[in-house]
């Protein structure tokens, strides 16, 4: 007996804790409380009375008049539990929709809670931002201005921020306070690449400037061979064929070198883009070897190649490979001089001089002259020449390395450059493997 009152009592007490619940979950709206307090009441009085005449030899307890209270509660909370699970499934289905939604937009969009962790980035932040997302999180300019939102100084708030690093990028951000104030605190960060618009305007104002400086000295030779032709040499035919083709020569000068600034220019506008396509860089070496081909046997160069087996694939633009691969070669054959041995190599890099990350490293050397070490960290620069005299007569047009450069880091790569005088000179690039 002494059990079966124990085991009353415990469920005549199970009702208000069910209450208790219930409120502490948002189950029950106000107006429910009164009569769920008063059914509860009964149950908890049911309990105690099937406790004192025997409550374990009640042969159909949903039968009993003193449990028709606890079938009716039952009941409602059932109803109620259901109702919340179809409002949740409901409500996964409603994010899911959102979130695919915020998938779509071309933009960049981080949501962050009242604590400022990450709690959303669509498929464009984790595409443009990618590992760079906390440290655009830490930018100070950025941060400020999400201090200022998230103290209620402001709603909204725009910034402009420029990242270093991997390559230089723009970005203009808004952060939006989401309407929960100081009790749910939630912001939304909306990013704008600004990149390629900044990019356009450098690239009209350089070309300008760069044209104007590089396209002077042909332009001047032009215009006084003109002049000579139609003056003193106006009846002089031997005089008329060598200026002629000094003429074409300075043509051809200025073609080149409009073809590079342009070159160099598209180069820049996509360098913050990083290429996706996944290429082998053994049978691209082969193709502009033969290309090549008749560059060697006019040098008459020997070209010795050497390719690793089993090499990995690089995630790289096949035409601007294309273009490192001409650039570096075409200046070993044309700085090696004649008869020059040049050395290209592809083998499989990581860690040392490289990062640790596996990659290729491909190398061209020749056993040229070499260049003296106070200018190798400058050979990188816009028509920048050790040798002007010499690059000119060559056809350069002291843009080649400024294009190898650019082209390496849109890559994401690295570049170096190995030289001393009376030793000939090594340009290693290493490219990252295709993830």
């Amino acid at each position: 007996m002494t059990r079966a009152v124990l085991a009353g009592l415990t469920l005549a007490a199970l009702p208000v804790l069910l209450l208790v619940a219930m409120l502490a979950a948002n189950q029950l709206a106000p107006r429910d409380f009164v009569g769920l307090t008063l059914a509860l009441v009964a149950i908890a009085i049911g309990f105690a009375q099937v406790a004192l005449t025997d409550l374990f030899r009640l042969a159909d307890p949903a039968d009993s008049p003193r449990l028709w209270p606890f079938t009716r509660v039952a009941a409602l909370v059932a109803a109620r539990e259901r109702a919340a699970v179809a409002a949740l499934q409901g409500n996964a289905a409603a994010l899911r929709t959102d979130r695919a939604i915020l998938d779509a937009l071309p933009d960049p969009l981080l949501v962050l809670t009242g604590e400022r962790a990450l709690e959303y980035a669509n498929a464009a932040a984790r595409q443009t931002l990618g590992s760079q997302m906390p440290a655009v999180l830490r930018h100070p300019t950025l941060r400020g201005a999400m201090d200022r939102v998230y103290s209620g100084q402001k709603t909204v708030e725009t910034v402009e921020l420029l990242l270093p690093v991997p390559v230089p990028r723009d970005l203009h951000a808004t952060v939006i306070d989401l309407g929960g104030g100081a009790r749910d605190g939630r912001v939304a960060l909306v990013f704008a690449d600004r990149t390629a618009a900044r990019a356009v305007e450098r690239m009209r104002a350089d070309f300008v400037a760069n044209a104007s400086h590089e396209l002077r000295t042909p332009l001047a030779s032009l215009i006084g061979f003109i002049e000579t032709l139609q003056g003193p040499a106006a009846d002089d035919a031997p005089a008329q064929q060598r200026f002629l083709r000094i003429m074409a020569e300075q043509a051809s000068r200025m073609n080149r070198l409009i073809d590079d600034l342009l070159s160099l220019s598209r180069i820049e506008l996509m360098e913050h883009l990083a290429p996706s396509e996944r290429i082998d860089l053994a049978p691209l070496l082969a193709r502009t070897l033969q290309g090549l081909e008749p560059r060697r046997v006019l040098a008459e160069a020997t070209v010795l190649c050497s390719v690793a087996e089993n090499l990995p694939s690089v995630s790289a633009d096949r035409d601007q490979i294309e273009q490192v691969l001409q650039n570096l070669l075409d200046n070993a054959l044309k700085y090696g001089g004649p008869g020059a041995t040049v050395r290209v190599s592809l083998t499989e890099a990581s860690g040392g001089r490289w990062p640790a990350r596996p990659g290729v490293v491909l190398a061209v050397s020749d056993d040229g002259p070499g260049i003296a070490r106070a200018h190798l960290p400058r050979l990188t620069e816009r028509f920048y020449r050790v040798d002007r005299g010499r690059s000119r007569a060559e056809g350069g047009t002291g843009l080649g390395l400024a294009i190898v450069k650019h082209i390496v880091n849109r890559h994401r790569g690295q570049l170096a450059i190995d030289s001393e005088e009376g030793a000939g000179s090594t340009f290693s690039i290493w490219l990252p493997m295709a993830g």
